[in-house]
């Protein structure tokens, strides 16, 4: 079937329906994904999104409700506009392939292929039933879209942001342990803003017991943006009854921090895509030492302080052929500091993929 202008045009619209109310789900384990059901003519006949882990998945969502409204066979001949290739495997639900087959859905059109290994391969077996298959259609509208969990099919672990304050001659404190405020207040705006897009917290007992912060994601003017990252404290000293923490929206989980790898697996399956380190040097080194940063936020401040309080400590080079490189992705100047981005181009292929759905 060729397209023409005005069936790019109606699809296209569609696609930016679908990518809208699939922000209406819920972040988590599984996708936000939208769908929207078409007409031969291009009307809308149905919306669907996925709700989150055991619900119906977006296609179904919205079959489901055009068959209430029109009947059975009301999806006969129409078009599903998705936002995710349908998925093609049985988990807590049935493959959308073969539901948007049974309904006979003439065209799916989606915006980004699923990466699993065992859920993708909708769009094949579409194919192979006969229906018309279109993929790519905003595609990069449909990857900012699902990039923290793109991310995490691509890792098969949470991305891991680690973060620190440092002096010119990189300190993190001066000789007695103090550090607030080493940078000033637009990176320090910037690091709250940067929370609010993370879904994890973390920061070891030292800085807690040092600092007292309180993990939250605060605007300038104090009040909390909407989305507040789950705080966790590693280490094994106890956490005091007042500390602020404690007063957190969501409430903090503790863990002793000898597995790494297993605490980010169990983030994972909490629903966590971003994980942000805040550290202090330790944590942060043993982040970095064990090969699970994936990039690194330093925030550089005109001062100098001197003494043993290094920003970050051993992270397993002993010679200068073993040196971690990283790549400077951007470099900004916030009031008087700078920020320097850096990513590791090694990490992901150390780690395996996971399959898409849980569901």
């Amino acid at each position: 079937m060729a397209a023409t202008d005005g069936d790019d045009t109606m699809i296209d619209r569609a696609m930016r329906r679908a990518l809208e109310i699939a922000r209406r789900g819920p972040r988590g384990v599984n996708p936000q994904v939208g769908a929207v059901i078409l007409s031969p003519e291009g009307d809308v006949l149905a919306e669907g999104w996925h709700r989150g882990a055991g619900t119906a998945h977006a296609e179904v969502d919205a079959l489901a409700r055009l068959a209430a409204e029109a009947g059975p066979d009301a999806a006969r001949g129409t078009t599903a506009v998705v936002t995710l290739e349908p998925c093609n495997h049985t988990g807590r639900t049935g493959p959308c392939s073969e539901a948007l087959i049974a309904a006979g859905v003439a065209r799916v059109v989606y915006a980004v292929d699923d990466p699993g290994d065992a859920s993708s391969g909708g769009g094949e077996r579409l194919r192979e039933a006969g229906v018309e298959v279109t993929r790519g259609t905003r595609e990069e509208d449909g990857r900012a879209l699902l990039d923290s969990w793109l991310t995490v099919q691509r890792l098969g672990r949470p991305h891991v942001t680690v973060k620190w304050a440092q002096s010119l001659d990189g300190r993190a404190a001066a000789a007695d342990g103090t550090s607030q405020w080493i940078s000033g207040p637009d990176a320090r705006a910037d690091v709250h803003l940067r929370r609010s897009a993370a879904d994890a917290i973390v920061v070891g007992t030292g800085t807690l017991l040092a600092d007292d912060p309180a993990l939250t994601a605060r605007r300038p003017d104090g009040s909390l943006y909407a989305q507040q990252p789950r705080p966790v404290v590693i280490g094994t000293r106890a956490v005091p009854q007042d500390a602020a923490v404690r007063r957190h929206p969501r409430p903090f989980m503790q863990d002793e921090g000898e597995d790494l790898p297993d605490l980010l697996e169990r983030l994972r399956e909490l629903g966590a895509h971003g994980v942000f380190v805040e550290g202090g040097p330790t944590l942060a080194s043993s982040f970095v030492r064990e090969g699970l940063a994936d990039e690194v936020l330093v925030y550089i401040a005109p001062t100098l302080i001197g003494g043993p309080s290094l920003a970050l400590g051993d992270i397993g080079v002993s010679s200068i052929t073993e040196q971690r490189r990283v790549q400077v992705a951007s470099v900004e100047h916030l009031g008087d500091d700078l920020l320097v981005v850096g990513r590791f181009d090694d990490t992901a292929a150390a780690h395996t993929s996971i399959t898409k759905e849980e569901n």
